[in-house]
């Protein structure tokens, strides 16, 4: 990771493993603490697979699944709509359920939104929660871990991918 000038990280939210591990764990005593009990947690891909992940733990929900949707295609590059891709969730299965959407932060709200109508539109029982909350979003999320205006670097994608080494 490069030293960042000191006004560049005043502009940042900057998120570190350690950092997350402690945020996801207030974030499912949230939960805990609110009498909602998710049957599964549904990730929205790929930004809520790595906070999903350890709410599934934190929280003792075995059954998980993802949803892809694509939105972001760069830093402040985003598709006209956010778009579910394949494969689906098994739609069946989730009838009637209490699910908990989790994702990593909900910036216009406009993936949030799309995947609570969908899951809502199955008959379940939906709940979302997200590390960060803008104020930007159209949806507030039933649970957050943080409210920020700021750019937030996660410690997943604070690196570029690795690549093959020649």
């Amino acid at each position: 990771m490069h030293a960042m000038a000191a006004d560049e990280a005043d502009e940042k939210e900057i998120l570190t493993w350690e950092g997350f591990g402690a945020a996801t764990r207030e974030l499912a005593q949230t939960i805990a603490d609110s009498g909602f009990e998710p049957e599964v947690l549904i990730a929205v891909a790929r930004g809520g697979m790595v906070p999903g992940g350890a709410l599934t733990y934190a929280l003792g929900v075995k059954l998980t699944d993802a949803i892809n949707v694509e939105f972001y295609t760069g830093v402040a590059q985003t598709l006209p709509a956010p778009i579910l891709l394949a494969p689906l969730l098994d739609t069946e299965s989730i009838k009637g359920k209490r699910l908990l959407v989790v994702d990593d932060v909900v910036d216009s709200g406009r993936t949030m939104k799309l995947v609570i109508d969908l899951l809502n539109g199955y008959g379940a029982d939906v709940r979302s929660a997200v590390l960060y909350t803008k104020p930007t979003t159209v949806i507030r999320p039933d649970f957050s871990w943080k409210d920020t205006s700021r750019w937030i670097t996660f410690p997943w994608s604070a690196e570029d991918p690795v690549t093959r080494r020649v």
